[in-house]
């Protein structure tokens, strides 16, 4: 037993600072990524605490103010129109419960006057109208947008490929879903689309980095979201909001989007632990906050 241990105990501490020093230092082993773009201020659902979600009012108005990037969630039509909206059925959003699947584009009703956000209360909006893909990447062709899939659906996966592609903004558009099946479809039929970490890649990445291994490990994805708010259990935050693993991954160039952040402590507190970017609800809220900070460093 004492032999063992004789050569078990510097073989762990050799491992333990070469791990230590390549996650301080993962340019010897990894080459920086180096994304089409870089954002601090994302906007949820288009900004859905101060408009509608997933309107075209929402999306101009949190380009307005100022974001940076925009986010949604795509499902498609009986007659093959890729529309935007967070959910699949459509009872929370419209009142009526049918599946966008079931409907054709001219037969979806409108959103509610008012729609509450997640955690808050939401506001109105002039536009209770659902949006295309098409028209959201025709009206902002510079701007970033991360896509959520929520459905095993190859038709609906390739439609968006194909629309990505016909407005020439695959650096710039991010795929993105919980679920690594659909991922994987996802960077099946388009693998030139830089995308994010699932729910279980996720759960790798702290292995990873809890045994020591993340340093020595490529890593495709480009962009790690997670959640930040007050509904996240101690523990949870404890394990999850790491600096360290923050800052080598930013150093490997992966950008961290934290969300959702609807108050200033919640947007300080992201932006102290190491995220790139915030994803909001408010994005006024978050481009005062921005601008106040920017303030306070020149002055």
């Amino acid at each position: 037993m004492s032999s063992f241990l004789y050569y078990l105990l510097p073989a762990v501490g050799g491992y333990t600072l070469m791990s230590f020093y390549l996650l301080k230092n993962p340019h010897i082993l990894h080459k920086k990524k180096k994304t089409a773009f870089y954002c601090t201020h994302i906007s949820h659902r288009g900004g859905s605490g101060e408009r509608i979600e997933s309107t075209m009012e929402a999306f101009e108005h949190a380009v307005e103010v100022g974001t940076e990037m925009l986010e949604l969630d795509c499902h498609m039509t009986c007659d093959g129109h890729v529309i935007i909206s967070h959910d699949y059925n459509l009872l929370r959003q419209t009142g009526q419960d049918v599946n966008i699947s079931d409907v054709n584009l001219e037969e979806l009703p409108s959103y509610k006057e008012r729609l509450e956000v997640t955690f808050y209360t939401g506001d109105t909006g002039l536009d209770r109208r659902f949006a295309l893909l098409e028209d959201v990447f025709r009206m902002f062709p510079k701007v970033p947008i991360n896509i959520e899939v929520k459905e095993e659906n190859k038709e609906l996966i390739e439609k968006v490929s194909a629309l990505v592609k016909k407005f020439n903004r695959e650096s710039i558009t991010v795929w993105a879903s919980v679920d690594s099946r659909i991922m994987k479809a996802c960077r099946k039929v388009n693998s030139s689309m830089p995308y994010m970490f699932t729910e279980m890649r996720g759960l790798q990445l702290l292995l990873l980095y809890y045994t020591g291994l993340l340093p020595f490990i490529p890593l495709g994805e480009s962009f790690l979201m997670s959640l930040l708010n007050n509904h996240v259990p101690p523990f949870c935050y404890r394990l999850t909001m790491r600096r360290s693993l923050f800052q080598h991954l930013r150093d490997r160039g992966i950008q961290i989007h934290l969300f959702v952040c609807n108050e200033d402590q919640d947007i300080e507190a992201a932006f102290a632990v190491g995220a790139t970017g915030v994803m909001t609800d408010y994005p006024t809220l978050l481009s005062d906050y921005i601008r106040r900070f920017m303030c306070e460093l020149l002055f």
